[in-house]
């Protein structure tokens, strides 16, 4: 189990490459990831067969690329994210028959285009609702499935982070399986896999009991299945006083479930685990450049350039971000003053905040005294950072880079005017 990590309010460095320097190279605001946080990660969870990314918490086809040299699969939630992870190098299907699916497709519905790419390329579906099985059913008889089973309970560190439970839409209600189990037979399809997954940020209490709901229902659907999936949530710490989940005692939990029943049905069954922000949440900083110091009554701001438009996670859950001071000159902030500030975007919206509570409670942290043209630097991005970015102000998305062996290099190009509006037009009928 990795050690709980310390966070400091001022650094100097990314990865080993100096913040003034990626900020003069790549400009402000950008995310920057940590390749070598990411493989660190990757290596706490040797224990599972098949551990399987949900692209979902970043999806820059670099990062899928890295991921997948390193033995990940990868899990898609729409025919973009499939089209991502196949730009990525992941082939659609196996090698060959037994194998574990390079990519699976997630979801609790088929758009249109999802249901066509899946069919044409044979991409194996976790189908979250009974209207999916029907419709695959229809499209491709004979396709093997999993089923996303919704247990009736759920967690998260957020209401809107939760994933089962009778207020979540995700998943088949499990009171529906023998429902679900005679429509795959109509539709000539077979259950091989099981999957089950609560909500963000759950702990080993609430994963245990995630183990307990998989046996029950797998003996249920029976002999046919050859995977179970543990689904992610396992969390990261964002503060001091938060750890990991304890990954021997997790796997060790899983393993002796997953053993209970292939003595029940008489052969082998895969084990995955299916993590998303646990791959790459600490590897990802948002570095933004102060642009004004404020004082407004008993509240100081640091406002800067970057805004919800770049990192929706505090706007959205009052989720708290590890902050640091980088001093432009590079040199350590750690002998400034320090002070309770208030961090702002510059958007054109009241809850621009970074250090706000949920229900939009505006809060404080302690920082380093800054000036203007120092930098913010925002922690533990990674994950749920860049891929729920969005133009609102007609700001552009910030460009992404990755550092491996001390080396930083574009993978995305920040987004140019020309890109914004790209496909908007002007009718004829207005002239």
């Amino acid at each position: 189990m990795p050690s709980t990590p310390t966070f400091s309010s001022h650094r100097t460095d990314i990865a080993g490459v100096a913040v003034p320097e990626l900020a003069r190279r790549f400009g402000t605001p950008s995310y920057i990831y940590d390749a070598g946080k990411i493989a660190e990660r990757i290596n706490d969870l040797t224990q599972f067969e098949v551990v399987r990314f949900a692209q979902k918490a970043c999806s820059n086809i670099a990062i899928l690329d890295l991921i997948r040299r390193q033995g990940v699969l990868v899990d898609a939630v729409s025919a973009g994210e499939i089209r991502r992870a196949m730009a990525a190098g992941y082939s659609p299907h196996p090698e060959k028959h037994g194998d574990p699916h390079p990519i699976v497709y997630t979801a609790d519905i088929f758009d249109r285009e999802s249901l066509a790419l899946v069919v044409e390329q044979k991409i194996h579906c976790n189908c979250g609702s009974p209207d999916m099985i029907d419709q695959l059913g229809e499209a491709a008889p004979g396709s093997e499935i999993t089923l996303r089973i919704n247990p009736g309970f759920g967690h998260g560190h957020s209401q809107k982070t939760n994933t089962g439970g009778e207020q979540s839409k995700h998943g088949i209600w499990h009171e529906q399986l023998a429902d679900v189990l005679g429509r795959a037979d109509h539709g000539g399809l077979s259950v091989t896999g099981l999957h089950l997954h609560i909500g963000s940020g759950t702990d080993l209490e609430h994963l245990s009991q995630v183990c307990g709901a998989m046996e029950r229902l797998a003996r249920e659907v029976g002999r046919s299945l050859t995977t179970i999936s543990a689904g992610g949530g396992l969390p990261v710490p964002y503060r001091a006083e938060q750890g990991y989940v304890d990954i021997d005692v997790y796997y060790k939990l899983w393993d002796e479930s997953r053993k209970r029943l292939e003595e029940a049905f008489g052969h082998p069954l895969t084990l995955e685990l299916e993590p998303g922000r646990y791959l790459v949440a600490e590897s990802g900083c948002l570095v933004a450049e102060i642009r004004a110091i404020k004082q407004m009554g008993a509240n100081t701001f640091y406002v800067v350039d970057a805004g919800f438009n770049n990192l929706a996670r505090p706007i959205l859950y009052g989720a708290y971000h590890p902050m640091s001071i980088c001093a432009a000159d590079g040199s350590s902030a750690a002998q400034r003053p320090a002070n309770d500030v208030v961090i702002g975007g510059p958007l054109c919206e009241s809850g621009d905040i970074f250090t706000q509570e949920e229900g939009g409670f505006v809060s404080t942290r302690r920082l380093p005294a800054a000036n203007i043209g120092d930098f913010l630097v925002i922690e533990v991005a990674g994950a749920y950072g860049a891929v729920m970015s969005s133009n609102y102000n007609s700001k552009p998305f910030a460009a992404e880079v990755l550092i491996a062996d001390g080396k930083a290099e574009l993978i995305r190009a920040r987004q140019t005017f020309e890109d914004l509006i790209r496909g908007e037009r002007i009718p004829n009928s207005s002239a």
